[in-house]
Formats: structure tokens, sequence, C-alpha cells
């Protein structure tokens, strides 16, 4: 992007691109002053970002002319970094794979894949067949980081992964938000740059915002009301509301009935949390869970998301589940205002599976833990234990693409307070 920016930059006039380090694809202006810093500001006439962009967009720059960043490959010597040749470089790494794989097997072998990955064109059509081609069963991505749960939950519940139903912020009367700060992160998982003025719309039709979160966040500041919760016990709330909602009658499946089975199942299961049980494990009152309850399943339309903070907990698949199983019973589910399917360019249905998995669960174990795969990889905190730990399959290399999983993994640590 800057590369081709930069070649055209022959006078002031702004150049327009995409910001692709999150995937909310924001529009950017740039323009190339005199001493060839850049001005990066938000394209105006972008029709999805409208002129937003956040902290990571201004900061491209830095990313462009950092002094240290690689722009050849170098190897490790005893004197410090040795530039090396592409041909020379590539060469070795795979002489080096065949080799680790001949003497411990192709599990010794694994793959990291991060965040960028999916913004590149290049990473997305060629990372899977290298990765298909080493045999491995020691595949870890960021995946499992912050979004697992949300893809394991679409998974076993509409039968794809990539069924990622997502919130219709521009039409909802009440959004209800769990662990997220989408006034920050631009609605990570539901991609919704400007996030701070759909808020505002929401409240400015008479609709309400409403966060669960045991922070005050940026999205506090545009909330009607913000709940503060126990850390870790977003579950427990997410089954009280349920209580509710059939404790008092108040579910409405809709035209949803014809193809949602287990309702009742779901009603025996809450019966056992009542908000006056779980109100002292979560520090909300049980008279504010059961207005919550309320408020949401007689709304126009509602719809309840949940992000990061939910997901990297103990009970972060339960949470995922919840959330959608609380829009389902209560008719917002796949309509408008509520949590819905898009309507994407590549629909990953009709994809073949090499390019849209449906995706897989429990095939396989990792050896230390023996943690189960999800979609063909496994989670990434045990990463670090496959290297460390000896015997058979011990991973002795590691291929990484646009990805730290050394930061990664501690940013892990760091939320599993939540």
């Amino acid at each position: 992007m800057f590369h081709h920016a930069m070649k055209t930059a022959d006078n002031n006039s702004p150049h327009y691109r995409t910001c692709n380090l999150t995937e909310a694809m924001c529009g950017i202006e740039i323009t190339v002053r005199a001493d060839k810093s850049l001005d990066i500001r938000g394209d105006k006439d972008d029709p999805f970002s409208r002129g937003y962009i956040c902290p990571k967009a201004v900061a491209l720059q830095d990313i462009h002319y950092d002094k240290d960043r690689l722009k050849h490959p170098v190897r490790r010597t005893q004197n410090g970094w040795q530039r090396i040749g592409w041909d020379e470089a590539f060469n070795e790494v795979a002489q080096n794979l065949k080799r680790i794989n001949r003497k411990y097997g192709r599990n010794s072998i694994a793959t990291y894949l991060g965040n960028p990955t999916v913004h590149n064109y290049g990473a997305l059509l060629f990372a899977p067949g290298f990765i298909r081609s080493l045999h491995t069963r020691n595949r870890f991505s960021a995946t499992s980081v912050d979004q697992l749960a949300h893809h394991l939950a679409a998974y076993l519940m509409f039968g794809h992964q990539l069924l990622l139903p997502v919130p219709d912020l521009d039409r909802t009367k009440l959004f209800l938000i769990l662990g997220a700060n989408p006034a920050v992160s631009n609605g990570s998982m539901m991609t919704a740059p400007g996030v701070g003025r759909r808020l505002q719309q929401i409240r400015q039709r008479g609709g309400k915002v409403i966060l669960i979160d045991p922070r005050f966040t940026e999205t506090a500041r545009l909330a009607d009301r913000h709940l503060f919760i126990k850390p870790g016990t977003d579950v427990l709330l997410l089954l009280a509301l349920l209580h509710v909602v059939f404790e008092e009658g108040l579910t409405d499946v809709g035209p949803l009935a014809a193809f949602t089975k287990g309702v009742e199942t779901i009603g025996n299961l809450v019966a056992e949390f009542p908000p006056e049980k779980v109100a002292s494990l979560t520090g909300v009152d049980s008279s504010q869970i059961r207005l919550l309850a309320r408020e949401f399943a007689s709304a126009e339309s509602a719809v309840c998301y949940g992000r990061i903070g939910v997901s990297t907990q103990e009970f972060g698949g339960v949470c995922q589940w919840l959330i959608n199983v609380l829009n389902i019973v209560t008719g917002n589910l796949d309509r408008p205002g509520g949590a819905m399917f898009t309507l994407p360019a590549f629909d990953p249905l009709s994809a073949p599976e090499s390019l849209a998995p449906r995706g897989s669960f429990a095939r396989w174990h990792s050896r230390v833990r023996n943690l189960p795969e999800f979609a063909g990889e496994l989670p990434v905190v045990t990463l670090a234990e496959e290297i460390l730990t000896e015997g058979p399959s011990q991973i002795k290399a590691l291929v990484t693409s646009a990805g730290t999983p050394c930061y990664r993994r501690r940013t892990a640590v760091d939320w599993i307070g939540r």
C-alpha cells in the first residue's frame, strides 16, 4: 500500500487506500508531505468507515519508516544477524524442514499464523497449501487467543464455523454488550467502523445501549446503563437472564421454530440459575438482572453481543453459545435489528471446503495436555509446553507468518482475569 503511494507521490494530491491492520478495513487518505512524512486521515467519502480511523491507521507510517523494519532475509550467526539472499533463505528453510521431518517426524514441525494473514491475498492463497504440505497436527494461530469461541459456537449451532451472526447496529433498538469495547476496537468480529457514532444513533432513535463489564471503558461513556460484573462470571449472568425469559414466558422463537431444536432443554437447564442465586457471585443485583431480561425480551428489536472479555475466560465457549441462545429464544436471530447473517461477497457455504472449511472438533488432541483441536488447529496456549516438553513429536521447528506467538500468549494470560 505505502510502496505504491510513495511511487506515485509526485505531487501533493491525496492517495486513497485501506488500512489493512484490522478487519474493519477503514478507508484512509494519504498525503506525502515535502519532508516525505505521511499525513494519514480518514476518508470521509468511504461508504463504510465514513472518515473514521483509529490510532492504528495513523501509526501506519511508523511501520513504514521503522528503522528496524526487515526488508530482506537474515540469518542468526555468532556475530549477530547476517544478510542473505532470498534463494539462499528459501533453500535453507526448506532443507531444514525436510531434515527435521525425517529425524523427528512430521508433528515435530509447528506453524503459527497471525491476524494480518487474512488481510493479505498472498498469505490467504498460499499459506494453507504450504501448511497442508507439512502434514503436521501442530497448527496454531491467533484465532484460539481471541475468537475461537465464536467459531466453535457457530460450528456446533449452525453447522459452519464461518456462519457468524453480527449485530445489526443501524436498526436495533436495544444493544446489549458483554466484555467488549467496540468504541475502541471498531466492533471486532462485527466489523463496524465508527461504532461511537452508531451507538449514539441507537439512542437518538429511542433505543438503549447497555454495557456489562468490570471496567469503565470508552464504550461505557456512550451507554445508557453500565452494569459492573465480577470478572469471569458472565456465564452465570447469561444463565440468569435466560432463567427470567423462560420463567416469565418471554420466549418468542417466531419463524426460527421450524428449524430450532432444544428450546425446552434450555428451559430446564436455566431453571437452576435464578437471578437471586447468582447475584452475589456476579456482583449484579437480582432486580437489575430481571429488569434487563424483560427489557431485552420485550424490545422491538434487540441483540446481545460478546467479545474477547467473555471469550478468554474459563467458560468462554459456553458464553458465546449462550449469547446465541439468548438471541434465538427472544426471536432476535437473523432479523432486522438483531443478530444477522451477512451477505458476503465470498459465500462460505458454497465455497470449496479447501477455501472455507466447515470446521471440526476433537479429531485429535495435543500431546501434553490433551486439548482438543478445532478446525485443524490446536489452542495456542499449549504451544510453549509442546516446545519445552521432551518426548515423541516434541516441536523442533516453528514457522510463523504475520504473528508473534510470544506476545499473543502473554496477551491471553493478561485477559484470563476478565
